[in-house]
């Protein structure tokens, strides 16, 4: 009767890892081995979006630095699993240098009120820190991986964790957590001047699905979500990619946040690839690559 009972616990443990596997569209793109635990929930309510996956190499240590994936989307579309398609060789490369790694869901803007977008971010990342020693991670060695939209999240959450910005922490939450290193892809960091001839007047248009305004209308709003708002001497430091032929977030809302840095004293460097439009895999390549990871090793292990 035991041997039943252990057999039913072992075959059900293993059937919920095959649907956690087979719920996520990405896990494909990870190395053989990879372990996965899916759509964990961040928060104590039932909002949909409220979900995080974890990533684990097969020779992952206990006590790995941990980096945060936020998804791109214009704020509006996507989920945890967005720009994993095209990065296949970052993130093995990522595992295979001893990272744990976290991929977040949020609301998008037309399901939120700014700043609850960013508010969501905050909830996983508190999650995160302090289940730390149930997933085998270092809370005190996080870092922050993002893309077009997450990138402008990532760096508005990094760049504001000096700034002590009560809007940016949901309410009756608190945050604990300190993020340590930001790898930004073609985030926009500058909302005014992100804004396109002819969205001004559109109350549809990415920004304006974000703030609830257009940002020429409410440039004192676009100033509060934009990340260079915050920048100050204590920021940690940046690695920011950008592509030279990017027509949806120019490279220059990057070299913008880079000088923005550089003026505060903050360790940073910019990448401008050549040739490469907004996302795809252009930014997969070894050159990228490797400054990616000897980005996130020196300043998270």
């Amino acid at each position: 009767m035991k041997l039943r009972y252990y057999l039913f616990i072992i075959t059900w443990v293993w059937c919920i890892h095959v649907a956690a596997q087979d719920s996520n569209r990405v896990i494909k793109n990870f190395p053989a081995g990879t372990k996965l635990k899916a759509n964990i929930r961040y928060a104590r309510d039932t909002v949909a979006k409220h979900k995080l996956d974890i990533y684990w190499s097969k020779l992952a240590k206990p006590n790995s630095p941990l980096l945060v994936w936020i998804h791109g989307g214009g704020w509006r579309t996507g989920d945890q699993c967005n720009d994993m398609s095209y990065m296949k060789k970052t993130l093995a490369s990522i595992l295979e240098n001893g990272f744990v790694l976290a991929s977040i869901d949020y609301r998008w803007s037309n399901q939120s009120k700014w700043p609850q977008i960013v508010q969501d971010c905050n909830l996983a990342l508190e999650y995160l820190y302090q289940h730390a020693n149930q997933y085998g991670f270092n809370h005190n060695k996080m870092g922050l991986i993002g893309f077009s939209a997450g990138g402008h999240l990532a760096n508005l959450i990094s760049l504001s964790q000096n700034n002590n910005v009560s809007n940016f922490i949901a309410p009756g939450t608190k945050k604990s957590f300190r993020i340590k290193a930001v790898v930004d892809f073609y985030g926009p960091s500058d909302l005014v001047s992100e804004t396109k001839i002819g969205e001004e007047n559109d109350p549809h248009s990415p920004i304006a699905d974000l703030i609830g305004f257009s940002a020429i209308d409410r440039p004192d709003l676009a100033k509060r979500a934009s990340p260079i708002t915050y920048v100050d001497k204590n920021d940690p430091p940046f690695l920011i990619i950008n592509g030279e032929k990017d027509e949806s977030v120019p490279y220059l809302q990057s070299k913008l946040l880079g000088s923005y840095l550089r003026l505060a004293g903050v360790k940073n460097e910019v990448i401008i690839v050549k040739d490469a439009p907004h996302y795809g895999e252009y930014f997969d390549v070894d050159t990228v690559r490797t400054k990616v990871i000897d980005f996130i090793n020196l300043n998270l292990k």
